[in-house]
């Protein structure tokens, strides 16, 4: 847009042409004055006329800059007309409409009265406009001081929150390490950690090293301890509930009153090495009264563990008599029936350290159903159709239907697992013909000779079922009337009646037994399952591929019964020394082989040690031995009259037998 702006000095006009201002890029509602206007005081170098661009009100009022090429409210002051003129006339030729303008310039005084009136109009406009422009900055200047304060205010509480901020946080900071130190667990917590780890989890010594180090940094330990730590500790709890033993006593029995008020456990294992492991366990006579639970490893402790190359009747006899020396005579003995446990416990009965003995459910089962079926004509060929159909269903299509492992030893133990499962397979051939190449038709074909075998897999599994169902009654709640009158409608139900005739004789025999304890109504202990655990556990946790029954015997006790602070504190008070009294008894088989295959000068040392001592746990006090004397006290009375009077060889004479006064007296 272009402004023109005619104006007429004397005789001559001029146009001049002014170029609009920039834009400002101020806020839209700020003046914008008039360029016909202007005053001395904004010019200071020409008097009447501003030349060049003359800032009104300055960068702080917001003004734009105009050009003024008119004549000036101030004409007359110190500026000659005809200067004037020039100037005005050099203006007017500079612009670029000169030559358009070919007209008679105006009047001059009409030209100065319009002038003046039309600058009196802008005058009055633009004080207008400020009065307008000051309130507007009245009101800024207020909005703007109040978001001044508001923002010093902001500001401040800024401040504030950063300073508490990095507060907390040195709070956390040190409060975090203050946890961190607390949650370092002293080494008690670590041993007993370790402990419940490798006796409870079940898991190797390695693993459980892992497993700490794995999990250091969360339960707060600094170190995890290293595989043969974790093994000197297993042992040292050994040792330590081994000494506890000795104050170990269960709820005294009523008709008993001279024994501990236990049940003794003890039984042997198989050859593992070098030699046999001789385990005794100690039960509380009163455990389905306490518990009404079936005994478990939890519930027993272990009193005595040794190792000999061979144990007969003799030497677990002498074993018994010091276990029985230190601990007290017990309620009872509850064992297998092995030949060598029952010549040992009728020794202690001929020395008058005599106990009634209980035999095991399982192995009395067991053995009732050799008696019976061992002879059976159909029974071997039972097992041989069943060996014959485990190796032609191995590797085939059918591989799943592969009968499971019964072992030769003890095998009728577990030998209803063979039935049953002969009995379900034969299920899965029902009568009728079958089509050539399809399953049943190779199924058939595998079957050998177990079809001819029905009637005895059908007997056999109806005389086990009603034996198991017995069992797990028995073993449960313990023998009492309660428990045999629940028994023997399952009895009753067995096929053979020489087998339920026996069971029957067996459970009263029993049950006699638990009266002359007063557990008749209670509920006699009769199984010996746990001892059989501590011993399949033993020989599979903890052990390398070479079964040393040393190593296991000394991990017995601590096998039995769960892990506490108690005990874990106990275990750090077991010193290096006291550990090799015990294990510095009997040379590792692993020491062995490593020894011997490292060098073979060390072969004939095998010889002299064959010899060695083996170990031995037992529980002994302090100040003495275990093989001293001991002093044999009778349950009974069988002399009625009392000692007998030992005769004079010479005879006496009575003195002072009367009053002091008298001198003689008659004999009649």
């Amino acid at each position: 847009m272009l402004i023109l702006i005619v104006g007429i000095t004397q005789a001559e006009a001029f146009v001049l042409h002014l170029a609009p201002p920039t834009p400002s890029k101020r806020h839209k509602c700020r003046i914008t004055t008039n360029p016909l206007l202007t005053t001395r005081r904004f010019d200071q170098r020409r008097f009447g006329i501003a030349p060049e661009a003359t800032m009104l009100a300055g960068n702080q009022c917001g003004f734009h800059a105009v050009i003024r090429h008119a004549l000036s409210l101030c004409v007359g002051m110190g500026l000659a007309c005809r200067a004037f003129t020039r100037q005005v006339h050099c203006t007017a030729k500079r612009s670029m409409l000169f030559e358009h303008v070919h007209g008679p310039p105006p009047c001059s005084g009409a030209l100065r009265t319009c002038e003046r009136s039309h600058t009196m109009s802008q005058l009055s406009k633009v004080t207008h406009s400020r009065n307008q422009w000051k309130a507007k900055a009245q009101q800024r200047s207020d909005h703007n001081r109040y978001l001044r304060k508001q923002l010093a205010r902001v500001k401040a509480e800024r401040d504030q929150a950063k300073q508490d901020i990095k507060e907390t946080q040195t709070r956390l900071r040190q409060l975090e390490s203050q946890a961190q130190a607390v949650a370092v667990r002293p080494q008690v917590e670590v041993v007993w950690l370790s402990l419940q780890l490798f006796l409870e989890a079940r898991i190797s010594f390695r693993a459980v090293c892992r497993v700490l180090s794995l999990l250091a940094s969360a339960l707060g330990i600094k170190r995890a301890p290293c595989p043969q730590t974790i093994i000197n500790w297993v042992i040292r709890l050994s040792i330590v509930r081994i000494e506890a033993a000795r104050g170990l006593r269960g709820l005294p029995l009523a008709q008993a009153p001279f024994s501990n008020g236990l049940l003794w456990m003890i039984d042997l294992s198989i050859g593992l090495g070098s030699g046999k492991i001789l385990a005794v366990l100690a039960l509380d006579a009163h455990h389905h009264q306490l518990l009404g639970a079936a005994p478990s490893l939890e519930h027993v402790h272990c009193i005595g563990a040794s190792v000999a190359e061979s144990w007969t009747g003799e030497s677990i006899a002498d074993l018994l008599d010091r276990l029985i020396a230190q601990m007290g005579r017990p309620a009872a003995y509850l064992k297998d029936g092995g030949s060598e446990l029952q010549k040992a416990a009728d020794l202690l009965a001929a020395r008058g350290l005599g106990s009634p003995c209980i035999d095991d459910l399982s192995h009395a089962a067991a053995g009732m159903l050799k008696h019976y079926y061992q002879h059976h004509p159909a029974f071997e060929r039972f097992l041989s159709a069943c060996g014959r159909v485990s190796g032609q269903l191995k590797h085939t299509i059918l591989a799943c239907l592969v009968p499971p492992t019964v072992r030769t030893k003890a095998r009728f133990m577990n030998v209803h697992r063979l039935f049953s499962w002969a009995d379900r397979l034969l299920k899965l051939s029902p009568a009728g013909g079958a089509k050539a190449g399809s399953i049943l038709a190779r199924l058939r074909a595998c079957c050998d000779e177990l079809p001819a075998c029905k009637d005895l897999i059908k007997r056999f599994r109806a005389d086990a079922q009603g034996l198991l169902e017995c069992q797990k009654i028995l073993k449960t709640k313990g023998l009492s009337h309660d428990t045999l009158a629940r028994c023997k409608p399952l009895i009753s139900e067995m096929p053979s009646v020489t087998l339920r005739l026996e069971f029957e004789v067996y459970l009263e025999h029993q049950l006699a037994t638990a009266k002359t304890f007063g557990l008749d109504h209670v509920g006699l202990p009769i199984s010996s399952d746990a001892i059989e655990s501590l011993f399949g556990v033993a020989k599979r946790h903890g052990v390398a591929q070479t079964q040393d029954a040393a190593r296991i015997a000394l991990r017995l006790p601590a096998l039995c019964g769960a892990a506490t602070r108690e005990e874990a504190e106990q275990v750090l008070g077991i010193s290096v020394a006291r550990q090799h009294e015990i294990t510095g008894q009997f040379t590792s088989l692993i020491k062995q082989r490593r020894e011997v295959l490292g060098h073979r000068q060390a072969l004939e040392s095998l010889v002299w040690s064959q010899g060695a001592a083996h170990v031995e746990l037992l529980p002994s006090p302090k100040n003495r031995s275990n093989h001293v004397a001991i002093v044999n006290l009778s349950m009974g009375c069988e002399d009625q009259q009392g000692p007998h009077r030992v005769p004079q060889q010479t005879s006496c004479m009575i003195e002072n037998v009367g009053p002091p006064d008298m001198r003689k007296a008659a004999v009649t």
